[in-house]
Formats: structure tokens, sequence, C-alpha cells
């Protein structure tokens, strides 16, 4: 039976962490082949500013064609369209061919993996490899798997856990590649080199193609984008919206927003209202979105102002206000 390896993302861009992963969970476990399945829309988390599907698929094949004996791009979930579902990849492979199937994920998506739709029908059907980025640790017990995942686990040796299913989760630290496809957003931004970070091809692309550089552009006026934000955010009940302007100190953007939510799920509303409002004014999306799924502090980025939505219990925890108490407010 052919062990096949399958590797899922936005790849927005793909980059030599993506690479790096792929290549080295193939030679430990011996894989065949790997597929490289880039998404159409990821189900758990907002629309950002980016590419499109296309952009991102060409990216792919740019940056792994001197890999192609082993890594094969694989198009399904962009011609399906819609969000895409892990589940539904597994299963049109598995009516396709009889193979055995390595699931290989990072572990910032193993803490949320019981979110995933069917994950105990993935876990089914195929063995999961959580790999490591560099600064991530792998879990210690038990304790620190999803709880859902946490019930479908038979033994653990903190290597690998066998399943009451007979499939394995197996943990890989990786020899990483300090690479992330948001980092790399932002050092096209601010117009900084990418050339260590992605293949020579994806450097290419995007530089020909001018990608990532729309959100700067399209908003213009960022204190009175910045003054818009804070009002949309008030409108909905955030609590004690407060705008710095940092424009004229070394800062990576130039205005930040603080305001809280009553709760971690007001936070999250407050956050979805204010990107899906800004769509609607300004039509782009963020450059980034983080903690949107916990709602305890959401980062929200648009490029030359960074918003923070916390729930109020945590922003009083941190005290954020107090890196700028003498900027313009």
């Amino acid at each position: 039976m052919k062990r096949v390896g399958l590797f899922g993302g936005n790849f927005d861009p793909f980059h030599y962490g993506h690479l790096n992963s792929m290549e080295s969970v193939a030679e430990r476990f011996g894989l065949d082949e790997v597929r490289a399945v880039p998404a159409a829309q990821s189900p758990l988390r907002l629309q950002t500013q980016g590419s499109t599907p296309e952009q991102r698929l060409e990216m792919l094949r740019r940056g792994v064609r001197d890999n192609a004996d082993l890594i094969k791009v694989d198009t399904r979930e962009i011609e399906r369209g819609g969000v895409s579902y892990t589940i539904d990849t597994i299963d049109s492979l598995k009516k396709e061919d009889d193979v055995a199937l390595m699931l290989i994920i990072g572990m910032d998506q193993f803490t949320k993996f019981d979110q995933w739709k069917n994950f105990d029908r993935i876990l089914a059907q195929a063995d999961l490899v959580v790999t490591t980025r560099p600064g991530m640790e792998l879990p210690y017990s038990l304790e620190d798997f999803p709880l859902g995942v946490r019930a479908l686990v038979a033994d653990y040796d903190s290597q690998q856990a066998m399943l009451k299913g007979g499939h394995t989760i197996y943990f890989m630290r990786l020899e990483d590649v300090e690479a992330s496809s948001t980092e790399i957003r932002k050092k096209v931004r601010f117009g900084q080199p990418v050339n260590s970070l992605v293949p020579p091809g994806v450097e290419e692309y995007i530089r020909e193609n001018k990608l990532y550089e729309g959100v700067q552009r399209t908003i213009g006026d960022f204190e009175k984008f910045a003054a818009y934000c804070s009002q949309l955010l008030v409108d909905k009940g955030g609590i004690n919206a407060q705008t710095y302007d940092l424009r004229d100190r070394s800062a990576p953007t130039e205005f930040t927003l603080i305001a809280s939510g009553t709760s971690t799920r007001h936070a999250s509303a407050l956050t979805e209202h204010l990107v899906r409002e800004v769509k609607k004014e300004y039509n782009v999306w963020p450059e980034n979105i983080e903690g949107q799924s916990e709602g305890r502090w959401v980062v929200v980025d648009y490029g030359a102002l960074i918003v923070h939505v916390f729930y109020d219990y945590v922003r009083q925890e941190y005290r954020l206000e107090q890196l700028w108490t003498r900027r313009p407010r």
C-alpha cells in the first residue's frame, strides 16, 4: 500500500518552513509521496487580505518545482471551492486509491484539532504527524491534548499516542526554518527582503505581481481609518476605546487601537463586526488576525493600524496602554 503524506494549508505564501516540514516527515516515515493541498477557504479563521486561491496555487507550484518527485500539488480543494474541510479531502482520496495516509499538521493546529469537522473520522482513517515550530513545545502529558482527542487515546508515551481505533498520533520536533506566512507578508509590505524565507520562484512571483501591498494603498489616510475603526467598536458596545499615534517613533505600525469587550464572546463579536464593516466601507480584509477563536486578546493587523480587542479582565492584566503613555492619544 502506498504511504502518502497529506499537507494542507493556505500557502499565502509558500515558504521554506512548509518545504522543510514535508521533506522531514517524508524522510522519517518513509513516505512514497506528499500531497500538498492548498485550501480554497480555511474554516477556522476569518478572511484576511492576501492573494487569490489561484495565486496561492501558483506560488505553491513554483515552490515545490525542484521537489516534484516527492511533493505532488493536489488542487481538489480549490476546484471544489467553498470552505475546505480535511475530512472531505481524505474521503475523496480514499475513493481514488487504497493508500495509507499520514496527515501532517503543526502543533498550533493540534491544540484546536477537536474543532475540526469530523476530527474523529479523520483519526479513524489516517495517522497524524504533529510537528513543532521553533518556540513551540510538544505535549508533556495527555492533559495537554485537546479535550475531544483525549477521549480517543488508548496509550501515550510522549513521542506518540496510540488511538483506540488503531491509528497513531506521532509527535516530531523539526530542525525548522524560522519562517511564517504572516511575517513574510509583513516584510514584503515594508519592503524588506524575503529571499532567505521563500524559494526563488515564489519571491519572483510575489515581486512580479506586487502581492501583499494592497492594504496601504487602498486605505490611504490611516488617521481617519483609525478613528473610523474606533467608532465601529464603540457603536457595538466596546469599552474604553483608545487610539495612539506612533508615527514619530520607530514602530512596526503608525497607529494602534485598544478596546475591550465584556466577555471573550463579546471580544470575538466586536472583531467580527469590525472586519465585516471595514470590508464594506474600504473593501479590504485585515493582513492577519490572531486570537479570534479564544476572544481573550484578539489582534487585527491592518498594516499601519494594529487593533487590539481584549476581554476587559485580560486587558487589565496586561495593561498594554503603559507602552504608549507618552504618545498622542
